[in-house]
């Protein structure tokens, strides 16, 4: 008898378990990407998961000879190759280049979720040790490929974003902002980096960027979370899912914008001085939820995580509730559809790729993890009109894709987008472990 009992319980438990599994995953897409872009996206309702929709595309890299498809009237071609999974770029004054090659520290600690993290980040392509090292590219005669390569600084934690203010280079390592003095023209620095302020580490979301501010003054640092809607308590998130604004000489900041779950591509307007960025919005509240985002940030703005999202929708998921914020979350300026993982921001303004990408950004969306379709893969373009936002009506435009081959797999992901001495644009392929350049034909 109890032989038959525990067969019968087994069974339900059997049932059970496929009917959630049915119920709740993976979850498809209902909509196109496109319905989820632009000003005014289609935010339907949350289709909440308890377990996350796996769908990163695996990293194979590029068959030899193969590379990217660049948009029509556009050249591709590898300004450096044979790169250790570069991410972040900068162009320094002379025009040589600098790139971050650089990885999340590793994910320790016993438990599901990093296990789960380790094998999505390895079938991505991210599952490499950090190399901690910035190293500078130099095309000294033109042609559009770096001919010397130096390993220009080593011995970083993680670093990623890098900018130069008063002769001081800064770079965002994970745990603080540093900085070493800059000579031009110099291919190594070996002096010792110089804590500016500490940043706060651990858990998702390690890259920090930092941009300097049209005051000439501050900069700008970007923190992301450390989890998707702060489900380790808030005390987790201290002084994270902001923009700090950071005054150097002093070694004082402030939070300049919150409830930004990761502000990483970061950018000022060349025409209007204001300062954009561009955010990986929460997971599982499936696969047309929520959208990416690019939108210009002042100082005081709230733009609602981990309690709302896309300019006060609710995400019942958190506790404890925050009803007060809902109606002074800021909606964003721009949607870039459900998953993309939007990370490169980098406006038009010296570009020199024809007069469709004169006014505008162009952004690197390394791609989704958890949707069905894959998103992203590619870098977009999305035009400005004279307001100094995008134009009314207007939809990503395609700039370079080919990063998924026909089975789905990735080739390589973008991530950090910048222009050149000469007006072409920059790619930093992380798992490709090249840098692209486009230019006009």
């Amino acid at each position: 008898m109890r032989k038959h009992i525990l067969i019968v319980l087994g069974l339900i438990i059997l049932v059970g378990i496929a009917g959630f599994t049915w119920l709740a995953w993976p979850d498809t897409a209902r909509l196109d990407v496109n319905q989820v872009t632009g000003k005014r996206p289609d935010i339907t309702a949350p289709r909440i998961q308890m377990l996350p929709t796996i769908g990163v595309a695996k990293a194979v890299g590029w068959p030899k000879g193969a590379m990217p498809t660049a948009a029509a009237g556009m050249k591709v071609q590898p300004f450096a190759a044979g790169l250790d999974h570069p991410r972040w770029l900068y162009r320094l004054p002379n025009g040589d280049v600098l790139v971050a090659e650089t990885n999340s520290p590793p994910r320790k600690g016993p438990g599901i979720v990093t296990t789960v993290m380790n094998f999505l980040m390895g079938r991505a392509g991210a599952g490499v040790p950090s190399a901690n090292r910035i190293t500078l590219l130099r095309d000294a005669d033109g042609d559009g490929v770096a001919e010397t390569r130096s390993a220009f600084m080593t011995g970083l934690n993680s670093p990623f974003g890098m900018t130069l203010m008063d002769g001081q280079l800064y770079i965002g390592n994970t745990d603080a902002l540093v900085r070493v003095p800059y000579i031009e023209g110099a291919t190594r620095i070996t002096a010792k980096p110089e804590r500016v302020i500490p940043l706060n580490g651990g858990g998702n979301h390690w890259a920090r960027n930092v941009i300097a501010a049209p005051d000439g003054k501050t900069l700008y640092v970007g923190v992301g979370s450390a989890s998707n809607i702060a489900e380790n308590g808030m005390d987790a998130e201290k002084y994270r899912a902001n923009i700090l604004q950071v005054w150097p000489k002093d070694k004082n900041w402030r939070i300049y914008a919150a409830g930004l779950r990761n502000p990483n591509g970061m950018a000022i307007n060349p025409k209007s001085g204001q300062l954009w960025t561009v955010v990986n919005e929460r997971d599982m509240l499936g696969s047309d939820l929520a959208p990416d985002y690019l939108t210009q940030v002042e100082f005081g703005d709230h733009f609602g995580w981990p309690w709302y999202y896309w300019g006060g929708y609710p995400d019942d998921r958190v506790e404890p509730k925050n009803p007060a914020l809902q109606q002074y979350a800021k909606r964003p300026d721009y949607a870039l559809g459900p998953h993309v993982a939007a990370l490169g921001l980098t406006f038009a303004g010296d570009a020199k790729l024809g007069d469709r990408f004169t006014n505008g950004v162009f952004v690197g969306e390394h791609g989704s993890w958890n949707r069905k379709p894959l998103s992203g893969y590619k870098v977009v373009y999305i035009p400005f009109g004279d307001t100094g936002f995008p134009a009314a009506n207007a939809k990503p435009v395609d700039v370079l894709g080919g990063f998924l081959n026909k089975d789905g797999e990735a080739q390589g992901r973008p991530v950090g987008v910048i222009t050149d001495k000469a007006g072409a644009l920059l790619v930093a392929d992380d798992v490709g472990n090249t840098i692209w350049r486009v230019s006009t034909k």
